[in-house]
């Protein structure tokens, strides 16, 4: 495999599920860091060498740029067992990864970056009216979560996969953004599973 740069902001969990699947793989991942506070990922170098969408994470496998977090994943465990064989399998995780962008992150890691990284004080109008209608589609979220995980040990085929990787960078820090991780034991203990696994690696790595 080419050489592999990651460019990140380390507290992302966007960034941190392209960490893990990495450790997971044993894969060698140079970082560089971008201070998203500080607008680095808006500057005219970055959008014009690694990314004209202004965000991060970006994978950088030798010449080539590949922005979003599912997608870097997904190169990354290509062949690996961290992508299902079976091909019901394959699409569920997929499935899996689509609804965690679409419905968990937008909610869950929005409120915890508003919580942690801007503070409530500094949130808009806007973004102080969303708060409510964000947090119950959060513990919606979770509540789904914890609804499928009573009845298996990971998301898809009874083993750990991109899936698994995709929900726990944000779910796990989830209680930064004030959901209360005690109302969902199945997601608890997935947490714990989802730790204990050789190659695991944390956010704060």
């Amino acid at each position: 495999m080419a050489n592999l740069i990651l460019h990140e902001y380390s507290a992302s969990g966007n960034c941190y599920k392209i960490r893990l699947t990495a450790a997971h793989l044993g894969l060698k991942l140079e970082r560089r860091e971008y201070d998203i506070m500080q607008g680095e990922t808006r500057s005219d170098a970055f959008l014009a060498d690694v990314n004209a969408n202004g965000r991060i994470p970006v994978l950088q496998v030798g010449d080539d740029f590949l922005p979003e977090s599912s997608a870097a994943c997904f190169y990354l465990a290509d062949g690996s067992a961290l992508i299902p064989a079976d091909r019901f399998d394959r699409a569920d995780m997929l499935r899996w990864m689509f609804w965690e962008q679409y419905n968990h992150e937008p909610n869950i890691a929005t409120i915890r970056f508003w919580t942690t990284l801007v503070g409530e004080a500094n949130l808009t109008e806007l973004q102080r009216a969303q708060l409510p209608v964000k947090r119950a589609a959060g513990d919606a979220a979770l509540t789904l979560m914890d609804e499928h995980l009573a009845q298996t040990p990971f998301f898809v085929g009874g083993r750990f996969t991109l899936a698994d990787i995709a929900l726990y960078a944000y779910t796990h820090v989830c209680e930064e953004g004030g959901f209360e991780l005690h109302r969902y034991p199945a997601v608890q203990a997935w947490i714990e599973r989802v730790a204990a696994l050789p190659g695991h690696i944390a956010i704060t790595d």
